[in-house]
């Protein structure tokens, strides 16, 4: 599919998600659990069948394709910055043409809707909102609105989506319960409860905020390129000093909606323990990131980022964990 004669050049399908944006293993591990946490935890504790694993699997694969399409797109329009602040991604490095990456972010939307479809109408819609408004926004309003911090305003909006698929793949198409019902003609039903639907806004709430805190510093690395595009983060509207504070707040305020989610949730008070113990392991980060000098901000940008993102990433991973546990020791 690709050039095949210098090795540098992603010349297979396969390596293609290696290779193209360099995530580590790990990382690439994390969003399996990721996703799958989501819909268990609006199941809840108890006996698993076919149905319910068949979800978390098209749950998985809808999510994980969804993620791909994004970050892809995201690599076609901000084509201009990425030579600026990242000249090895695939782009700016040539490794890859324009038009071979559009066919595979193309590819991979396809995926995003067929599973999304094979779970019920209502995560068809949602997929279908959001990439949308995704597109649009990264077309047109990233670098078109200007209202400040509007680009990291709305980027971490893109993340709630995966908490919100999650619960609604169950209410829809394994509902747990009848308390709370929306009957629509020709988009099926929507059977809930008052205590999911908190869960679910806690776990949005904790999202945004865990997202947004590690945006900004990457924001501050890149604030040349943004600033030359138009584009509006904290860093450009509020100053590059300001906006390691509003990273720090905001993960702060992901510690606290994340202690509710466990006081609130199914989850268990052993892995709110742990949870507590990841914050303050990452907390040394943003508050090292504040004592740096403006200078040195935006160097460090790029690593607080990415311990950031790992307490992000974690914590849906302990969640992940902490419901495997629970059902194995229940049944």
């Amino acid at each position: 599919m690709l050039l095949k004669k210098d090795k540098s050049k992603v010349n297979l399908p396969s390596k293609f998600v290696i290779k193209w944006r360099d995530l580590p293993l790990y990382e690439l591990m994390s969003y399996i659990l990721m996703f799958a946490s989501v819909p268990m935890l609006a199941f809840g504790i108890q006996p698993y069948n076919i149905e319910i694993i068949r979800i978390i699997i098209l749950t998985i694969l809808a999510l994980y394709s969804g993620f791909f399409s994004a970050l892809i797109w995201n690599d076609i329009t901000d084509f201009e910055i990425d030579i600026i602040a990242h000249p090895n991604r695939l782009l700016p490095s040539k490794k890859i043409k324009v038009k071979k990456l559009f066919g595979i972010a193309l590819i991979f939307s396809a995926f995003t809707f067929i599973f999304a479809s094979l779970i019920s109408i209502w995560c068809l819609i949602l997929v279908g909102v959001a990439a949308l408004f995704v597109a649009f926004h990264n077309k047109y309003l990233k670098r078109r609105v200007k209202f400040p911090a509007y680009s990291e305003i709305f980027n971490p909006f893109q993340w709630t989506v995966v908490a919100i698929f999650g619960f609604l793949a169950i209410w829809t198409a394994l509902p747990q319960s009848s308390e709370i019902s929306i009957e629509i003609i020709f988009f099926g039903n929507i059977f809930t409860t008052s205590k999911a639907i908190q869960t679910m806004i806690i776990l949005l709430i904790f999202t945004y905020f865990a997202d947004t805190s590690h945006d900004i510093p990457e924001g501050i690395h890149d604030v040349d390129a943004d600033k030359k595009h138009g584009v509006k983060t904290y860093a450009i509207s509020f100053g590059i000093v300001n906006a390691t504070k509003i990273s720090f707040f905001m993960f702060v305020f992901s510690g606290v909606f994340g202690i509710i989610l466990y006081l609130q949730s199914i989850l268990s008070p052993i892995f709110l323990i742990l949870f507590l113990l990841l914050f303050v392991y990452t907390l040394y980060f943003p508050l090292k990131f504040l004592r740096s000098l403006k200078k040195g901000l935006v160097e460090e940008g790029v690593v607080v980022g990415r311990k950031l993102y790992d307490y992000f990433l974690f914590s849906y991973n302990l969640i992940f964990i902490d419901l495997v546990i629970q059902i194995l020791l229940n049944s």
